[in-house]
């Protein structure tokens, strides 16, 4: 089953925590200083804020799929609509393992498609470059450039 996903740029993490809890009347399934994730079932959404997105407000949006044959089945969807795909593999990105897929709707929005595996304890791999960038902020190289999320080795 789809879940869709939301991931919004803030500039402060508590604030932003604070009104999300009254907003959703939840707490976040994961917090850590720089990002949190509420997993909604009514409605069916995986809401995440991070200060690391490089820009405020609506970052990108997605659909994540429980296992990897729904995956398989949302790329073919992105194949069969003549979208630009660009596939990452298998990465870590916002505290978690994943394989994703990206595509660019016509007004510039980034979407992305995937299928989480497992908890990280480091928010993307470029953390272990000490370079502190985001993975899977902003739009991602659709056009033979390289992705914002760095396939896992």
């Amino acid at each position: 089953m789809k879940r869709m996903h939301i991931h919004v740029g803030v500039d402060n993490i508590e604030e932003s925590v604070r009104f999300y809890n009254a907003l959703f009347g939840s707490q976040p399934a994961k917090l850590k200083p720089d990002y949190a994730k509420w997993m909604l079932e009514d409605p069916r959404l995986n809401f995440a804020i991070s200060t690391r997105a490089e820009k405020t407000g609506v970052d990108h949006m997605g659909l994540q799929v429980d296992d990897a044959g729904e995956l398989t089945a949302l790329r073919q969807q992105m194949s069969a609509a003549n979208l630009s795909t660009h596939g990452d593999g298998e990465t870590t990105c916002c505290y978690a393992k994943s394989e994703k897929s990206w595509v660019e709707d016509p007004n510039g929005i980034a979407w992305e498609a995937y299928h989480s595996m497992e908890d990280a304890q480091i928010f993307s791999i470029n953390d272990v470059a000490n370079d502190g960038g985001a993975c899977c902020a902003s739009k991602p190289e659709l056009a033979g450039g390289t992705s914002c999320c760095e396939v896992a080795a």
